[in-house]
């Protein structure tokens, strides 16, 4: 049952050069709180006692989990609850460090060997899982009835019980386990091919992170030239980037076959706590909607650019009015402050911390992880964010964004090691509501037509990459491991499974040039986290969908807004969105997300009028 926490990024936040305030002026790190240093006495102290109390829990445990009572059910849960604990301290320190900078040999080595040696600690650990899934179910419920502190844990157990179907041999268990760190080691590949890539543009050598960034500048040939440039350094390096897609999908579909899964999506909608037919009925209602959402804003962006069609370096242009200034860090935390607070004041003082005691990386340094991240380190300590802060509006948002994060993980910390983590699809809960209120902050503030016009229009763009784009990326991902199934797939295989879902998801405004059938290989999360995009859309309709509960009956709100971030991962998301009169298996709930999008939309299209 123990889990080895590795730093999620955002799949919206998107690469950024040095900011108005770098490299002085933006927060950095301290580690400090984990651990001072990879030679700090508490480390090694803690990994001295993992591996003695990993050796004691098995020989304790192994073989004899049938026989406990309730009272020695719940001892030995929480003895694996705290070599969670210490294992996850140890990896987010290792993680961290390791993000700061993947291009440094010494902190990618220190980040392996902390991998291998925890891997190596609990390989014996792997009988748990195993024998909890052969628990009695009429026996184990009765063992809750007798013991409240045990049933505080059904949730974990009723989520470990969900793979019992797919639950392999306890030595094939114990290879499996074994075997990950060979899956990590392509991970880490990918992390440091993405990392070392280079880029030139008007003589300007440059990171992915800057390349990216251009796609959104005010000039337009700039924007061409960036966006040819990634497509030829992605063109360069296309036959790495399939290599790894290749080997981490080949891998999946073996285990996969393997457990008898019977899809490939199966693992991550068990994962997410959800029912297939859920995620199914989000799809099929992104994709239904669109035509009059993705196609509908961007003709009008093709109308406000002035252009016979859009390029791909023309979708996240800014518009004609709208103003290039840098927003500060400053402004930016004052901005995403004031709004949180305005909210309600408890979320602010949750969120100060992260401002004032090292919580927050925001910086952009050579060799540092792309995009943006809240990892959660352990419930015992707290959560770090990190962004690669520019000062254009949307960092902003990234920043609201991640706060969020933080904010939700924090709250939840009160459950618990094994009951605060949130299934990804409710993880994105709080990030998405702490962009909304930012938006809304700013919106109510606007005081001209054209300011409100490029506030609404950002925010449907971000809507628009939260929840059509994902889904897109979803569908992309479920091609590519179909297609990995029966056979190995050439660079021109995936490019033409990548395009097949472009032109449908952003519709006819478009064109798409050579070289963009590459723009598949950058993307963390079809290397770090298969299928895990579908949770951006899946949280962006749930916020749409509580926002609107929210304003159409404010009172008491915040309250039970807050105990649904309070239950981390103790509850299924039937329990959460009761309180609210929601429901995600309802195929009208999607609707009513997307519909938010649609009067953004007509509001814009009014303006035109």
């Amino acid at each position: 049952m123990t889990r080895l926490p590795r730093p999620a990024r955002d799949a919206n936040a998107t690469a950024r050069a040095d900011g108005p305030d770098a490299p002085g002026g933006l927060p950095e790190w301290d580690l400090g709180d984990l651990y001072t240093g990879e030679d700090a006495p508490e480390l090694a102290r803690d990994l001295d006692w993992l591996e003695r109390e990993c050796a004691a829990f098995a020989e304790d445990y192994e073989g004899r989990l049938a026989d406990l009572d309730a009272k020695g059910l719940l001892e030995c849960i929480r003895r694996d609850e705290r070599i969670t604990t210490i294992a996850g301290r140890v990896m987010s320190f290792a993680g961290l460090r390791y993000h700061q900078n993947t291009t440094d040999g010494a902190r990618a080595k220190f980040l392996s060997d902390c991998q291998e040696r925890i891997t190596r600690f609990t390989t014996p650990l792997v009988f748990f899982s195993l024998e909890l899934n052969r628990l009695d179910d009429a026996a184990l419920q009765g063992m809750y009835g007798e013991n409240p502190e045990l049933a505080r844990y059904a949730p974990v157990l009723r989520r470990i019980r969900a793979m019992k179907p797919y639950q392999l041999s306890d030595e094939l268990e114990r290879f499996l386990h074994d075997l990950g760190v060979v899956g990590d080691a392509w991970e880490r590949l990918f992390d440091e091919t993405v990392a070392g890539l280079a880029f030139s543009v008007d003589d300007e050598k440059m990171g992915l992170e800057a390349t990216l960034n251009l796609l959104s500048d005010p000039n337009r040939p700039r924007r061409e030239a960036a966006a040819r440039e990634l497509a030829r350094v992605f063109g360069a390096n296309v036959r790495t980037f399939s290599r790894i897609h290749n080997t981490c999908a080949k891998e999946k579909e073996v285990i996969d076959r393997w457990r008898k899964m019977p899809s490939a999506q199966t693992a991550r909608h068990l994962a997410n706590d959800v029912e297939p037919e859920v995620v199914e009925a989000l799809r099929e209602a992104v994709v239904a909607a669109c035509p009059r959402l993705s196609h509908r804003y961007y003709e009008l962006k093709r109308r406000w650019l002035g252009l016979d069609k859009l390029q791909v370096w023309d979708r996240n242009a800014p518009l004609p009015m709208q103003e290039t200034r840098q927003i500060g860090w400053a402004e930016a935390r004052e901005t995403v402050m004031g709004a949180y607070s305005a909210f309600d004041p408890r979320m602010g003082e949750l969120a100060q911390p992260f401002f004032e005691k090292g919580w927050i990386d925001a910086g952009v340094k050579p060799g540092k992880a792309p995009g943006a991240f809240a990892h959660p380190t352990v419930t015992e300590v707290h959560p770090y964010v990190l962004l690669n802060y520019l000062g254009k509006p949307r960092d902003v948002m990234t920043l609201a964004h991640e706060l969020g994060h933080g904010v939700h993980q924090r709250l939840a910390a009160g459950q618990g090691e094994l009951l605060s983590a949130t299934p990804l699809t409710l993880a994105e809960t709080a990030s998405v509501f702490g962009e909304m209120l930012t938006f809304r902050r700013l919106l109510d503030t606007a005081e001209t037509q054209d300011a409100r016009k490029v506030l609404l229009a950002g925010k449907v763009e971000d809507m628009i990459n939260t929840v059509v784009r994902q889904i897109a990326f979803y569908d992309f991902e479920c091609k590519l491991h179909a297609a990995r199934r029966e056979g190995e797939l050439t660079p021109d295989d995936i490019g033409a499974l990548w395009m097949s879902v472009q032109a449908s998801s952003l519709g006819p405004a478009f064109e798409f040039m050579d070289g963009y059938e590459h723009f598949w290989a950058y993307v963390p999360h079809f290397v770090h986290s298969p299928f895990y995009v579908y949770a951006y859309a899946f949280g962006d309709g749930l916020v749409s969908a509580l926002y609107a509960v929210y304003e159409e009956a404010p009172e008491g709100f915040q309250d039970k807004y807050f105990e649904m971030l309070r239950a981390g991962g103790s509850k299924h998301h039937k329990e959460l969105l009761a309180p609210f009169g929601l429901d995600a298996s309802d195929p009208a709930f999607w609707d009513k997300g997307l519909s938010m999008i649609s009067r953004f939309i007509d509001e814009l299209e009014a303006m035109e009028g």
